[in-house]
């Protein structure tokens, strides 16, 4: 054998060793999880929970990084153009997927450019009317704005937002004729509500529950099929009967570009499974407003397949404009 067969063998079987070694010692430096949201949001918050812990049970930094902005599609598509090695992650959220769903041109392709590493938990969204409101519960409601078409407001924090279409999807499993008032943020949908100004809010929990708990707003219904742990006492909107089948949610879940190596999911998504399941994470996590649920990465991949093909019929439905 000479020298250049020699040498390609060795570097065959370098190569040969090195790609599981790689994959079983990962990871060997720091890792940065990007929130393609603010500071102090949702993704955000669930995002440094998380990362501490990963942190601590897998030996290196993991560093929180924001990138917002366009409903979360520039974060999104930091991470798709990230190296596939598992040291770029980010923290996937339902307005990731529906942020597509209301973009003419989107630049890449939701479900064809991340491999998922599983769900984390799920957050519901309330319904909320002023204190002062004739509506006691969904049922009065639905029934005021099917003897009224047109005159009931509801209001969301954003074009487009999870919020919007929960509230689209609403009407239209409701059967009501009403009018989309829509706000830049949260706390200038919450105002307008309690000036008047609008009838009806969709909102987090997060952002409502303090109203909810001092008895500013009154809580209609929580979007979900069931009942929302931090607010026991709120119905589901499907239990008044006048809304079957309706459930949203928000929901937080941990992702990375497309191609990483298989061994390298699998482990971090054993790791992020063990750790939301902890008692202390856990009880972390539902003071931040979601509950746990964890999946496999097939699992949420198939998870997040549905929202986008659910939120897309909505938007069609309610013949929403994508900008």
């Amino acid at each position: 054998m000479n020298r250049s067969m020699l040498m390609a063998a060795a570097c065959a079987l370098a190569l040969g060793i090195a790609a599981p070694a790689k994959a079983q010692d990962y990871p060997t430096q720091t890792i940065k999880l990007v929130s393609s949201f603010g500071a102090g949001g949702g993704s955000d918050i669930i995002g440094r929970i998380v990362a501490q812990r990963l942190q601590e049970k897998l030996g290196q930094s993991v560093v929180v990084e924001n990138r917002a902005g366009a409903g979360g599609m520039i974060g999104n598509e930091f991470v798709a153009n990230s190296p596939k090695d598992g040291y770029t992650l980010g923290v996937m959220t339902a307005g990731q997927i529906i942020s597509p769903v209301m973009t003419k041109t989107p630049r890449y392709d939701t479900l064809k450019v991340f491999d998922s590493v599983g769900q984390i938990a799920t957050a519901g969204l309330l319904i909320v009317t002023r204190s002062d409101s004739p509506y006691n519960d969904i049922k009065s409601m639905v029934a005021a704005a099917k003897a009224n078409p047109g005159k009931l407001n509801f209001a969301s924090p954003g074009y487009g937002a999870t919020q919007h279409l929960a509230a689209e999807l609403f009407k239209q499993v409701a059967g009501i004729d009403t009018q989309q008032v829509q706000f830049r943020t949260s706390g200038e949908a919450l105002a307008a509500l309690l000036a008047k100004q609008v009838d009806v809010l969709f909102d987090t929990v997060t952002a409502l529950l303090g109203q909810v708990e001092s008895g500013q707003v009154r809580a209609l219904a929580v979007t979900g099929k069931d009942r929302f742990p931090a607010t026991p006492n709120v119905p589901a909107a499907i239990e008044s009967g006048a809304v079957p089948n309706y459930d949203v949610t928000t929901w937080y879940g941990l992702y990375g570009p497309k191609g990483m190596p298989p061994a390298v999911v699998a482990k971090l998504n054993k790791t992020l499974n063990e750790i939301i399941v902890e008692p202390a994470v856990r009880e972390r996590l539902t003071k931040a407003g979601v509950v746990v649920k964890g999946s496999t990465p097939e699992e949420f991949d198939k998870f997040m397949a549905g929202e986008f093909a659910k939120w897309t019929k909505v938007r069609e439905a309610a013949k929403l404009e994508q900008r």
